[in-house]
């Protein structure tokens, strides 16, 4: 797909950070728009900014780990446009705490989101995107989906899960003929909302946390990680590292294998004792 003009382009997480990023450029590249989020104020407020570029927009309020609004989300988008091109499985939360304290409801409040919010939105669209005959899935991964880190466990569990999903994907979709390319996008520090909206363990100070990851981490700008997402959806790209950070951390664990393990040990120590 070398072209998104006239393309029908469904974004979810598209109320703030790179799901918003994603819906100005497709709007600035001629794309029609469908978004959804669980937050109705920033989703209308990318909606209102896409138009003002010219762009078509169709929107709903949608909760991606509850499945039958997805399914009924599909439904809508195709009987509103028609078709479906491209689908951007953007939606994402984060949690922070050892997994001796993590709940059960936790880990399942993650990866309604992170996993299931990308099975979901996939087992919905595709149906329509195989029938449309020029179509790409875009699932986002993390740097978490490359490497684990302590006090992650359920968004790493979750990012790795949606990693195994979508290359499963790419695979299938090259074997079976189907004009349907597939990214995973593994972002690494992005300048989005995610850490300032990310829960903690109980006693834990989440307004530091938050501030750790703006200030050392989060090195890309969310309209950067925009625009490197879709020229490898142009390029079809099958990984789509984002940022240096992931381009480094993706060589040193091929290079190294288990052995960045010590090396997170050693810093998790050290950021625990700072929290």
């Amino acid at each position: 797909m070398k072209s998104f003009r006239g393309k029908v382009a469904v974004i979810t997480g598209a109320a703030s950070g790179m799901g918003r990023e994603l819906a100005l450029q497709l709007a600035e590249e001629g794309a029609k728009l469908s978004l959804c989020d669980y937050d109705p104020t920033g989703l209308d407020a990318t909606a209102e900014k896409a138009r003002a570029l010219g762009a078509e927009v169709h929107t709903k309020v949608v909760n991606v780990g509850e499945r039958e609004q997805l399914l009924a989300y599909a439904d809508e988008v195709v009987e509103h446009y028609g078709t479906v091109n491209l689908l951007f499985n953007n939606a994402g939360i984060a949690h922070h705490e050892p997994i001796e304290t993590t709940s059960f409801k936790d880990y399942d409040r993650v990866m309604d989101i992170n996993f299931w919010g990308v099975v979901n939105g996939t087992k919905a669209f595709l149906p329509a995107l195989i029938a449309s005959g020029d179509a790409h899935i875009v699932n986002t991964s993390s740097l978490f989906g490359l490497l684990a880190v302590g006090g992650q466990s359920a968004y790493n569990a979750s990012k790795f899960g949606v990693r195994g999903f979508t290359e499963a994907l790419r695979i299938e979709m090259l074997s079976s003929g189907h004009n349907v390319g597939v990214s995973c996008v593994h972002p690494g520090g992005i300048k989005t909302a995610i850490a300032r909206n990310a829960t903690v363990a109980e006693g834990k100070d989440q307004a530091g946390t938050a501030e750790l990851f703006d200030k050392y981490l989060a090195r890309t700008e969310a309209s950067d990680a925009a625009r490197t997402i879709l020229n490898g959806v142009k390029r079809n790209r099958g990984r789509v590292l984002v940022g240096m950070d992931a381009k480094i951390i993706d060589v040193l664990v091929r290079a190294g294998g288990s052995a960045y393990e010590r090396v997170n040990a050693f810093v998790d120590k050290q950021l625990n004792k700072r929290m």
